[in-house]
């Protein structure tokens, strides 16, 4: 049964449409990468996906309405990482990857010894402990994402959602981050939506790619399928060239006139 089914999806901000009649269909333990020009929609599809925006048509993350269910029950079933997160002042890294422990605390908000020992085993798995009682605000941008994730994966969710993971992070960070995602994928079979700037990384980690242009689904297929270059000249109005690899295309602009 899918785990996220959007049968058109819409979505306005500042009463302008930006995502419409979007169809998805995800399936559990899938890895499926929502690409396209900026303003395309990637992130207002996933905080729709994510319940944090209202949105029209029919949508259903874990067999839950996110517009209409309870914050936390959402929260149970869908976690999101966003591009550009927030870090209280003074919150050690442990601290903060507890707050992904929320979404399961009882009414009055009593940690247990089961979300002490998720938090445990998320700093250990993440390879956190060290880091775990320094202030996050002081981390590197790699070991923020590292913390950022954990966060995401303590709540334990079906689904996550990714939103530019890796925007602000150096060739080798980018990697870490995405390998570590994958790995937690196949280990929980977790359900991974990632909005990509990237078009590479995109097509080496997406087991499908949905190609988004002016809020609509142009492509949604395997990687090789939708990143051609006739593609994504026309949606991108760039020059690339496209080279099919063992571990997925990987797509290079090329230059125009010298």
């Amino acid at each position: 049964m899918p785990v996220v089914q959007c049968r058109g999806v819409c979505v306005e901000r500042g009463g302008v449409e930006v995502v419409t009649d979007v169809d998805l269909v995800v399936e559990p333990g899938d890895w499926v990468a929502v690409v396209g020009p900026n303003g395309a929609g990637k992130t207002s599809l996933l905080h729709a996906v994510a319940g944090l925006i209202p949105a029209r048509g029919s949508l259903r993350v874990g067999g839950l309405d996110p517009g209409a269910a309870s914050r936390r029950r959402v929260a149970r079933v869908v976690a999101l990482m966003p591009q550009r997160p927030e870090v209280p002042e003074g919150t050690t890294v442990r601290e903060l990857v507890a707050l992904g422990r929320t979404p399961h605390l009882r009414r009055f908000g009593t940690e247990t010894a089961s979300d002490r020992d998720a938090v445990e085993r998320t700093l250990d798995r993440l390879e956190l402990v060290e880091l775990a009682d320094r202030p996050a605000v002081g981390l590197s941008g790699g070991e923020l994402q590292r913390v950022v994730l954990g966060r995401a994966l303590a709540q334990q969710p079906q689904v996550l959602l990714l939103d530019e993971p890796t925007s602000a992070l150096d060739i080798g960070h980018q990697q870490s981050v995405l390998d570590l995602v994958n790995r937690m994928r196949l280990q929980d079979e977790l359900t991974v939506v990632a909005a990509m700037h990237d078009l590479t990384l995109a097509g080496q980690y997406g087991q499908r790619v949905v190609l988004l242009h002016q809020g609509r689904v142009v492509a949604d297929a395997s990687p090789t399928e939708v990143l051609q270059p006739h593609r994504l000249s026309e949606v991108y109005g760039a020059r690339v060239e496209v080279l099919q690899r063992d571990g997925g295309p990987a797509v290079l602009p090329l230059r125009g006139e010298r």
